[in-house]
């Protein structure tokens, strides 16, 4: 049914269990896999009176940044590789994660979107947001949510 599964990740133990869930479903349904992770964007410093001042350039923070990506999707790819199901991985820089995953599945032609969901309700659900739940509202591209 699908062929071209989306699976964002960000190296949480929720993510990692969803990859391999979805490599699972992957190979059942004969789909390739591209996993995506949404890197930082680096944080503006304020001067000032009473300012933190990060020490680290933008060079060293999008190398830390790259580094941590390419750990995060290489974890994915072996579990792929292991299933024998094809995989891709791609990256992009964005503070709203909810959004990159929408542009990443768009521009890479995926026709399903697999991800986790921490499942917070009440409360905590509104306070913290769910990237879930914006990719659910925002997205065109169907959405399977893992829990």
């Amino acid at each position: 049914m699908f062929k071209h599964l989306l699976v964002p990740t960000d190296g949480s133990a929720l993510s990692t269990d969803t990859a391999r869930r979805a490599v699972i479903f992957a190979k059942e349904d004969g789909a390739r896999i591209t996993f995506f992770f949404a890197k930082p964007e680096y944080p503006v410093a304020f001067y000032g009176e009473g300012a933190l001042i990060d020490p680290t350039t933008p060079e060293k923070f999008a190398d830390m940044a790259d580094k941590q990506a390419k750990e995060i999707l290489s974890q994915c790819e072996v579990l792929a590789a292991e299933a024998g199901v094809a995989c891709d991985s791609m990256t992009s820089i964005s503070d709203v994660p909810y959004r990159a995953i929408i542009d990443a599945a768009s521009s890479a032609g995926c026709d399903l979107i697999f991800m986790a969901s921490h499942g917070r309700r009440g409360i905590s659900g509104l306070l913290l947001g769910s990237e879930t739940q914006k990719v659910l509202t925002h997205s065109t591209i169907p959405v399977l949510v893992y829990r």
